[in-house]
């Protein structure tokens, strides 16, 4: 009998087909981030500088108790980061308008510049990938992303939440 290999079964998964996964998710990262992570090199930042960078860009005014909620790091860490950002002219720390004790935070136009820079390649990966696999494909993907994020965190993506359950999920 033909030793015949079936398409993947999302109920029956082996576990040679869950370690590829994992490692083709290491790979994507890793080439993600490798372009990114060389520019900021060059300007004497780092991977945890352009994930702040990031998420403040992409919700301006965001205090530092949201932001640390996002990235699940210790506020020490934050704090060193951040710093660093403001000190270099990528953030501005602005007291809040109804409690003053919070700091919101927001990009200058520098900061600006470099998220752009930094997305814009990563960008362009996604948006080849995207075409190349097609709607259906994304929507999978989506999927596959939304439900490998902690459960806590799936409300940040409503057009993806909105989507229905795999099956045997929840």
């Amino acid at each position: 009998m033909a030793d015949v290999k079936s398409p993947a079964n999302p109920l029956f998964l082996r576990e040679e087909e869950l370690r590829q996964g994992i490692e083709m998710l290491f790979f994507a990262y890793r080439d993600f981030t490798g372009e990114p992570d060389a520019m900021l090199a060059r300007i004497g930042l780092g991977r945890a500088h352009h994930r702040v960078v990031y998420f403040v860009g992409r919700n301006p005014g965001i205090t530092v108790s949201e932001l640390l909620a996002i990235l699940k790091i210790t506020k020490q860490s934050l704090s060193r980061v951040l710093s660093h950002l403001v000190a270099e002219g990528y953030i501005v720390q602005r007291p809040g308008l109804s409690d003053r004790r919070k700091r919101m935070l927001e990009l200058t136009a520098k900061g600006v510049e470099l998220e752009q820079m930094l997305t814009d390649r990563q960008r362009k990966r996604f948006a080849a990938a995207y075409r190349a696999a097609g709607a259906e494909a994304v929507q999978g993907f989506r999927r596959v992303l939304r439900d490998i994020i902690d459960i806590d965190d799936r409300h940040r993506f409503p057009e993806v939440s909105a989507l229905p359950p795999g099956p045997g999920k929840r």
